[in-house]
């Protein structure tokens, strides 16, 4: 992954790139940082960039390209780099376009970080309170003196580079003025869309619950196939068993209502012959009576 973040000064630059190397272990290639460290090593190229950069000016270009060229070459920026800070220019763009044809290597992106100007002198000052409270020399460039100088020049001869990307299909922009959380989830949110993280990556931070299902997978794969058929025969028996109790509760049902339609049946009958075995008898009983009279009479 190689990307270029672009904004004004104070516009966090530094931070999301120290979070983007935090996260997919690439190099931050800030030109500011290198010719600071060469200004406090009192080297030939620190002394002449020291006046420039104290007055807001800008190091010349064959200065920092000779830093890029030669950091890009060091194994840590192997994997991938942040470019913070660089290019500031159109002339310096095309010269880093041509370094990287000659090395045979891509450009992945160009973030830019839109802010409001008007709320970067309020940012950039606590910065600087916050350097003095730490007990460490407040940058050079964090004066409202040089912001304002700086601020002209990023809007004549850096936001071009808006332009030039755009035309070539690099550029993407976030809100700066959102919290850092905000910009930093926006800032992996698009690299991600766009392809520009390395596949290792995404398989470092793969769900436990997917690694778990292929986990699994495979180890059912190795199993044999009759141990692998033994809970779906289980079943089927289960299945089969269950139809066969429904099936014989269904045949008794029927049988018991076919007994008792039968029994009510005979007992109707029953009742029938009783009743008529009473009215014989009756009738008996009458014949014999008047039978009896008639005999007395004579």
């Amino acid at each position: 992954m190689r990307l270029i973040l672009l904004g004004p000064p104070g516009s966090g630059k530094g931070t999301q790139a120290q979070r983007l190397v935090h996260k997919h272990g690439i190099v931050q290639l800030s030109t500011g940082e290198m010719l600071r460290a060469a200004v406090a090593a009192g080297t030939p190229v620190g002394l002449q960039a020291k006046e420039i950069m104290a007055n807001g000016g800008l190091v010349p270009d064959e200065v920092v390209v000779g830093i890029i060229a030669d950091r890009i070459e060091e194994p840590d920026a192997k994997k991938g780099f942040i470019l913070d800070g660089f290019p500031r220019t159109v002339p310096q763009a095309e010269a880093l376009d041509d370094l990287l044809r000659k090395k045979h290597l891509k450009l992945d992106a160009v973030v830019e970080l839109r802010v409001n100007e008007s709320a970067l002198l309020a940012r950039v000052e606590k910065r600087a309170e916050e350097t003095r409270a730490r007990g460490e020399e407040v940058r050079l460039d964090d004066t409202p003196e040089v912001l304002t100088k700086r601020l002209a020049q990023y809007r004549s001869l850096t936001e071009p580079l808006i332009h030039y990307y755009s035309e070539r299909r690099k550029l993407l922009t976030v809100d700066g003025m959102m919290t850092i959380e905000h910009v930093t989830r926006e800032i992996n949110r698009i690299l991600t869309a766009l392809g520009a993280l390395e596949p290792k990556e995404h398989e470092d931070h793969a769900p436990k619950a997917a690694k778990k299902a292929a986990k699994a997978a495979m180890k059912a794969s190795k199993k044999p196939a009759t141990m692998a058929a033994r809970p779906a025969k289980k079943a089927a028996k289960s299945a089969r068993k269950a139809a066969k109790a429904s099936s014989k509760a269904k045949a008794a049902k029927k049988t018991v209502k076919k007994t008792v339609k039968k029994a009510a049946k005979k007992a109707v009958k029953k009742a029938a012959r009783a009743a008529k075995a009473r009215k014989g008898a009756k009738t008996a009983k009458k014949a014999a009576k008047k039978l009896t009279k008639k005999r007395a009479k004579r």
